[in-house]
């Protein structure tokens, strides 16, 4: 059997990102069937090192290889060479630091960002305010509906709100933590 990597401590200054977990093993040569959170989902692989977590233990794994298979993804992991060591993981966390993922929304953009596409944990925790700057509360969380992304903001009252830049979400300003929308204080 694989000895496993030694845990690690989380690194105070660093946020981790939940990427996905893993959901079973693939074959006899270690290999691990991953649920995959990114968008689309074998983009999980290019994101190195993983912070794996399960049962309040943390260990660091390279990523070594990995593609689509069926409707998820398949991925080996550095450390894990046979198929009792993949089976321990299964139940596991998948976390990297968010650092990993590329700049964060507003770092090199000195204003009001200019992309179009978004990491939800950027999202997350800004405020979102109306375009005569009323504001809605704070973004909570967001979630799929296969037609687009929702916000759901919280407040004084609780919104819903689509997450369709250019329309509804008129602007975001990272630096300022702030989400523009065009939408009724009474929805």
């Amino acid at each position: 059997m694989t000895k496993p990597a030694e845990p690690h401590a989380r690194e105070p200054e660093g946020r981790r990102v939940p990427i996905g977990r893993i959901s079973g093993v693939f074959g006899v040569r270690g290999w691990v069937k991953v649920y995959s959170y990114t968008s689309p989902r074998v983009n999980i692989v290019q994101y190195s090192p993983w912070h794996v977590r399960q049962n309040g233990e943390e260990v660091i794994r390279q990523v070594m290889a990995g593609r689509a298979h069926g409707d998820g993804v398949v991925v080996a992991l550095a450390g894990i060479d046979n198929r009792d060591a993949a089976e321990t993981l299964i139940g596991a966390e998948i976390e990297v630091d968010r650092a990993t993922l590329g700049p964060e929304l507003g770092a090199d953009a000195g204003g009001p960002a200019a992309q179009k596409e978004f990491f939800w944990v950027d999202l997350q925790g800004m405020e979102v305010r109306t375009r005569t700057g009323t504001s809605l509360g704070f973004v909570d969380q967001l979630f799929e509906t296969g037609a687009n992304d929702v916000m759901i903001v919280v407040g004084s009252e609780r919104h819903l709100i689509p997450f369709l830049y250019g329309s509804v979400v008129e602007a975001i300003d990272g630096d300022l933590r702030v989400i523009t929308v065009d939408w009724d204080t009474d929805f």
